[in-house]
């Protein structure tokens, strides 16, 4: 068995009040999420977003000020295999919530 370690970003733009799975690693991977980082673009509104890690909630309905960002992790957050991170954004989001995720991608290849 082998092990590829790649580090990778992700990004979304939501404009829209839904849950939206941000990542779903496949059987054999494991991500170590080191930043998460939420910015609100709306000048006016205030909406909020709730994190959850396979159901597990990271951050419950935490309301994002106005024209500003803000990082959600002080520590890494692990996401196994075979499970998803996801957010849901409520209130106003049209200007847009913009997330960035940087993590690690361990990949754990089966060879025979």
């Amino acid at each position: 068995m082998a092990v590829v370690n790649q580090y990778k970003f992700y990004g979304k733009t939501i404009t829209a009040a839904e849950t939206n799975t941000l990542l779903s690693p496949g059987a054999t991977e494991t991500l170590i999420i080191k930043s998460l980082r939420v910015t609100n673009k709306s000048g006016s509104n205030t909406p909020t977003i709730t994190i959850k890690n396979n159901a597990f909630e990271i951050v419950n309905t935490q309301t994002l000020s106005t024209g500003t960002s803000v990082e959600i992790l002080t520590l890494p957050l692990i996401v196994e295999g075979s499970t998803s991170l996801t957010a849901t954004t409520a209130g106003t989001v049209s200007d847009g919530v913009v997330i960035g995720i940087s993590y690690l991608d361990i990949n754990k290849e089966i060879t025979t």
